[in-house]
């Protein structure tokens, strides 16, 4: 709490907070103790000099006592100084160890913003080139971080987070053979009360009725920093050296909104803090409603499974009196929050005040704020001024600092006596158990899966006992997924075959129902078939650990009476391949392919980048993407999965190949080295299917023609993709939504990995191409005039001929495939030759 407020030039003692914290609970929250402008730490990387930038005086690295970094480290300078960008930015530090770090001692405890400046100038080396993860202790700031190749300006990524320890250790992890490097780095306190405790939890469909708690503790990046009112603010103007874009690109309807400015306005501030929630520029602009609109719309794209803070500020510069003005503030439409700036907060002159937000955006991976009227009158008006929003990217305590230099060296010793005795004990541990446990009579068993069902209580039922190809145990975990086996016989009606919906590589997929009405799919192997156990445990491993929107969920498996079985949620409208091919079914619009892609896109995104450690699926195919009752996608079958983290000097996993002919990565099956764009290359193949209707193998066309991924990358490149469109959806395409979809799938269908783009750069591309369909169509609903460019297609009615993608298992042909002597497998695709593929 402070100790001291400034009220309209009167000091406030402690009883009118009191009755303040009893009238306007929403304000106590923004109160802060005296505060004083920080000095310090602003760093010049790879410089011995002091420079100054905006106002402040930023260190040299190599001449201040309070900052360390690697010893490995070296600096760097350009070989150029441009005008257009500040001397902070003509030299850099460059890391190539994969553990270096900055150590800044002197910190004080609260919360930071931590900045980072990053600016590829011309020099010896080629700084575009470095490809690095910046981190803190335990949680990751910055993944894979590449800057463009010749930027127009600086990169800046700003952080807020809590450090309780005088210390800040930053790490920089090069990725692969690449390096790391920075220009300038600030590290400094911000006012108390800056981050709320807790604020109101909203998701598309509304507000939660418990607000999101403990927000300081979460770490967070600045994603979007607005000024609503088409002013620019520099770092000079923002008393935390932030700077505010214009709102111009993100407002939906820009005639709905027009800006109001009132620089020569005089501002009260009500409490010490409301001075560096958002500079003088912010609450002198705004955008007020026009005439003859009811609201206005700002969209921001954001990260689909990040929960994101959203501050909104007000400044009333638009009415002539006081008391005159009311109005809605929407998120997504649906949750409003009223506004009235004198009634609410007290106000007698305008003052500037912010609400905050804690957004879920789901899958939508948008954030929408509107401005609405209370109602149709000419004499009501809406404004806004400012916006930020900022990403939650995961909790952090910073208590712990690791150990450095000399005393790093001296404790290095006693660190080994200690996990060498652990190990020790837990070898000698193990081996008591294993003893005790081998010593019963007329067990043979490598293991054990002990069948200890969610459901409580125990099983009567014998253990499932497996040995795996090495001969090593299998540890017995995740027993609070455990089903046991009379719940699968009731759920499937003792498997009665008129409940079978499926059948693959692993065994017989049923549908089925618990007692308490949950339907589900129950896939379960082949009994005594012996095949098919690294798959049961690695998608039990994989997926007992991720939750994602389009993910299948696993709800359990069981394992009693030699049983491999795994329960997932029940996926209504089957598989993308039976929505694509199978006549029985209505077909899929183009708009709902496009969201299918663009849904399954953002699945294998969260498995690459948002999963711990990244994880490759390896047999993305059009039958491993099934569909929901509502048409959402999500993959599924993550039996072959490769999961991370890889080592900080790998960008592969050294595997055998497997996966679907048809679908498999060229560079993968050639070099046997898998990585997350094997999954993007297979994906473009799917591209492909969804746009065609036809399998990724079909040896029945010409030869040309039989593969689909050479035959579309061949028609994209001569111009002639329309021709092959599947002829139901022709007339629902425009050719600017086709051009970026094809230009897409050429992209992740690229012979080299490293010229194919990520799962994130698929999933924007995608996006933007439903974006494109649905303005141009509704263009073409309310425009009378000719056609242009995003006229729909007209393709000749043309049937293609439709056969089966076989899957080839480790022993040869699947059930559902043809036999080799239909066709000349090397004839048609050299990945044919593959022993392991299934």
């Amino acid at each position: 709490m402070a100790k001291l407020h400034i009220i309209h030039g009167v000091h406030a003692p402690g009883f009118i907070l009191f009755f303040i914290s009893l009238q306007y609970p929403l304000l106590l929250l923004t109160l802060s103790s005296a505060y004083t402008t920080p000095t310090k730490h602003f760093i010049n990387c790879g410089s011995s000099k002091s420079m100054n930038y905006t106002n402040r005086v930023f260190v040299g690295d190599r001449s201040s006592d309070s900052i360390s970094f690697t010893k490995q480290s070296t600096s760097t300078q350009s070989s150029e100084q441009l005008s257009s960008v500040s001397a902070i930015y003509d030299t850099a530090r460059i890391f190539r160890s994969p553990s270096s770090r900055y150590v800044l001692d002197g910190i004080d405890k609260g919360t930071h913003i931590v900045r980072l400046h990053f600016f590829p100038f011309a020099s010896t080396r080629n700084l575009s080139k470095a490809v690095f993860n910046v981190s803190i202790k335990g949680l990751t700031l910055l993944s894979n971080f590449q800057m463009p190749s010749s930027p127009d300006s600086p990169v800046v990524e700003e952080f807020l987070l809590s450090i309780n320890s005088t210390k800040f250790v930053l790490y920089f992890s090069p990725q692969g053979s690449s390096f790391a490097f920075i220009n300038a780095l600030e590290v400094f306190l911000v006012p108390d009360g800056f981050i709320p405790d807790s604020a109101p939890n909203v998701g598309i469909s509304g507000n939660s009725s418990r607000n999101y708690g403990g927000i300081p503790s979460q770490v967070s990046r600045t994603v979007y920093r607005v000024n609503v009112g088409e002013v620019e603010v520099t770092r000079v103007q923002d008393n935390l050296w932030r700077s505010w874009d214009t709102d111009d690109k993100y407002i939906y309807v820009p005639n709905a909104a027009q800006t109001h400015a009132s620089f020569g306005r005089r501002l009260t501030y009500r409490y010490d803090l409301d001075i560096y929630l958002a500079p003088e520029p912010v609450y002198l602009t705004a955008k007020q409603m026009s005439l003859n609109f009811t609201n206005a719309t700002w969209g921001f794209k954001v990260s689909a499974k990040a929960h994101h803070l959203v501050r909104v500020h007000f400044c009333d510069i638009i009415s002539e009196s006081p008391n005159t003005l009311q109005f809605n503030l929407y998120v997504y439409g649906n949750f409003a929050q009223y506004i009235d700036p004198y009634s609410n907060f007290g106000f007698v002159s305008p003052e500037p005040f912010h609400y905050d937000f804690v957004v879920q955006p789901g899958s939508s991976g948008l954030v929408n704020i509107s401005i609405g009227l209370l109602s149709a009158s000419m004499y009501q008006q809406a404004y806004l001024n400012g916006l930020e929003i900022m990403e939650f990217i995961g909790s952090w305590e910073s208590d712990f600092v690791p150990l450095e230099g000399d005393n790093q060296d001296k404790h290095v010793g006693l660190i080994i006596g200690l996990v060498s005795g652990s190990i020790a004990l837990c070898i000698f541990v193990s081996a008591v158990i294993f003893v005790c446990k081998h010593k019963k009579p007329k067990r043979t068993e490598i293991s054990a899966w002990s069948p200890l069902p969610a459901f409580g209580g125990g099983s009567s039922h014998g253990e499932l006992t497996e040995q795996t190809a090495h001969g090593s145990a299998v540890p017995n975990f995740h027993l609070g997924l455990k089903i046991p086996l009379a719940e699968i016989h009731f759920a499937t009606n003792n498997f009665d075959g008129k409940l079978l919906i499926g059948k693959g590589g692993f065994g017989n997929v049923y549908r089925g129902t618990f007692r308490d009405g949950t339907k589900v799919a129950v896939k379960r192997s082949e009994l005594g078939s012996g095949q098919g156990f690294f798959e049961f445990q690695t998608e039990i491993t994989i997926l007992s650990k991720i939750r994602h929107r389009h993910l299948v969920s696993l709800i359990g498996y069981c394992s009693e009476r030699s049983e491999m079985i795994l329960v997932y949620e029940f996926m209504e409208k089957g598989t993308l391949r039976d929505r694509l091919y199978n006549s029985d079914f209505p077909y899929l619009t183009w708009k709902q392919r496009l969201e299918v892609c663009i849904g399954a896109a953002r699945g294998l995104n969260y498995l690459h980048k948002g999963a711990a450690g990244g994880i490759i699926h390896r047999d993305i195919k059009s039958t491993n993407i099934l569909l929901d009752k509502n048409y959402i996608a999500k993959v599924a079958d993550f039996g072959l999965s490769k999961s991370g983290p890889l080592d900080q000097s790998q960008t592969h996993v050294s595997t055998g190949v497997k996966g679907t002919f048809g679908y498999l990565d060229p560079e993968y099956f050639k070099t046997q080295q898998l990585t997350e764009k094997s999954d993007v290359y297979s994906f473009g193949v799917v591209l492909l299917e969804v746009l065609c209707a036809r399998p990724a193998i079909d040896p029945l066309l010409p030869r040309e023609q039989a593969n689909l991924a050479d035959w579309g990358i061949a028609c994209i490149q001569n111009g002639i993709l329309e021709q092959i469109v599947d002829p139901r959806i022709a007339g629902q395409i425009t050719l600017s939504s086709l051009r970026k979809y094809g230009e897409v799938a050429e992209k992740c269908l690229q012979e080299e990995d490293e010229e194919r783009p990520s799962m994130g750069d698929v999933l924007w591309d995608l996006e933007y191409a439903l974006q494109l369909q649905q303005t141009a169509v509704k263009r073409e609903m309310y425009d009378d005039s000719a056609t242009d460019g995003s006229s729909l297609l007209t393709v000749p009615n043309v049937r293609l001929p439709s056969f089966s993608t076989f899957s080839v298992e480790e022993e040869g042909l699947g059930k559902e495939g043809v036999d080799s002597s239909e066709m000349s497998i090397s004839g048609v695709f050299s990945q044919m030759k593959i022993e392991e593929a299934r």
